[in-house]
């Protein structure tokens, strides 16, 4: 299935301002099977498409509070505009809402900032959405510092009908970056894997969990998705050879490419950083071991020589390490070793089973998966100190992967018997549950897009 480009704004004159369990095939990140027969996979149930309903639980130690006025829209519109923005800036954990304030206001509006000043709003966002003559509409918006009483610039973004949640979420990016001074991750997107009954499907979804489209859907099992750097692919590893095979799919045309079907099992993809390479989890030699593959053709390469289990590799964002999970010392554990696997140093030693390795987009931290008793946990390490801290108290995470900006987690767990998408500051402090009434699993967040 094709689907949607993102789209750049127009300024239109508005711009102003400045004894674990075996591992092998990773059916779940949570739970290694060493046998493709999924038994993981074939527990899943409940309807495929799923629907989220964004749950925010937590308070932050510093939020900056803003608020939105109500922006002026023709009668029948299809989205809320200001209150996706309203709720992807809550989202993000960095900032907190405050009331909306009076109607009549509009991006073209010179507000009086006084009654927001004085309930404490450090920020304003005003705007309006017109139906343009060719039936789309011009989604427009102002941001507006309250404490210095500057304007700090607007956009418009002319949409169909089917982008007015893209058109908020552009908005929400542009406002989180003029108050944070970081780029927003609103408008990316997340791809995740569903089942229901003997369908399985891939889906490609915005960063709230909305707006989600499937990009694959098979009778077999799907799993394991991961961003290409660029955002125009996800390698993933599917079961219609009833063995488990890697593909790329291209998302905008809805081609894919054979990557990885070689003897034996195929599994764990990991992009490298320029794209250029693939590492998987193949058991060529026997054992699962760690092997990089050269996009525009050749043999296997073999990264890892242990006679165990290698698999789950993570690359830094640098390119000049790969993580990785390995039973060499007993129990599954994360390493760290050069590209070529020369060079292997034992990162994780709490537990006896620390799994799924994601790397923060600065390098600065882990994220991975423990089992603490009988629960899976994600948890994070300052890779500088090596101090490891539980962001949950969930028991069943698994899948961790780090927002672009590396501000978020986004990570699947079951909460009440459902399973759950859900996102973590990383601090732990504030969380948001995107609410499935389908089985939902293995979520990627896609990379920022230019």
């Amino acid at each position: 299935m094709t689907l949607p480009d993102r789209f750049g704004p127009h300024t239109s004159g508005l711009a102003c301002g400045a004894a674990p369990p075996p591992i092998g095939v990773p059916l779940s990140r949570r739970g290694w099977l060493a046998s493709a027969a999924a038994a993981a996979l074939a527990a899943w149930s409940a309807p495929a498409a799923a629907q989220f309903r964004v749950e925010v639980t937590g308070v932050g130690v510093q939020q900056i509070p803003f608020a939105v006025a109500p922006f002026r829209v023709p009668a029948g519109m299809p989205q809320d505009v200001a209150a996706i923005v309203a709720a992807d800036l809550v989202r993000s954990g960095q900032l907190r809402q405050l009331a909306g304030g009076p109607l009549g206001l509009d991006e073209v509006s010179r507000p009086d900032l006084g009654p927001w000043r004085s309930q404490g709003a450090d920020a304003l966002i005003t705007g309006s959405v017109r139906t343009l003559a060719d039936g789309r509409f011009d989604v427009r918006f102002r941001l507006w510092d309250v404490v210095r009483g500057t304007d700090l610039g607007g956009l418009s973004y002319p949409v169909g009908s089917a982008d007015l949640r893209l058109a908020a979420h552009r908005i929400a990016d542009y406002v989180y970056e003029k108050l944070t001074g970081e780029r927003g991750v609103f408008s990316t997107r997340i791809a995740y894997v569903s089942k229901n009954g003997d369908r399985h499907q891939l889906w490609v979804a915005d960063a709230d969990g909305e707006n989600a489209q499937p990009a694959l859907t098979s009778r077999e099992p799907i799993i394991s998705p991961a961003w290409s750097p660029s955002g125009a692919q996800l390698a993933y590893v599917s079961f219609e050879s009833l063995k488990p095979v890697i593909y790329a799919h291209d998302i905008a045309t809805g081609r894919r490419r054979l990557l990885a079907s070689f003897r034996g099992s195929n599994s764990a993809p990991a992009w490298s950083p320029d794209g250029r390479r693939l590492y998987a989890t193949l058991t060529l030699a026997g054992s699962s071991q760690i092997y990089a593959l050269d996009l525009e053709g050749g043999p296997p390469q073999r990264i890892t020589q242990t006679g165990g289990i290698d698999t789950e590799p993570a690359f830094a964002p640098d390119g000049k390490a790969v993580f990785f999970v390995s039973d060499r010392g007993g129990s599954p554990q994360i390493y760290r070793m050069t590209p070529d696997g020369r060079e292997v140093t034992r990162v994780t030693f709490e537990g006896n089973y620390n799994v799924s390795p994601a790397v923060s987009p600065d390098g600065r931290h882990l994220a991975f998966v423990s089992r603490l008793g009988d629960a899976y946990r994600l948890r994070l390490m300052d890779l500088a100190s090596g101090a490891v801290t539980s962001l949950t108290d969930t028991h069943a995470d698994e899948s961790p992967s780090f927002a672009p900006n590396g501000r978020l987690i986004m990570y699947a767990t079951r909460v009440q018997g459902r399973e759950s998408l859900m996102t973590t500051t990383l601090d732990g402090r504030i969380k948001t549950r995107l609410a499935a009434t389908g089985s939902v699993r293995e979520p990627d967040w896609g990379p920022l897009l230019t």
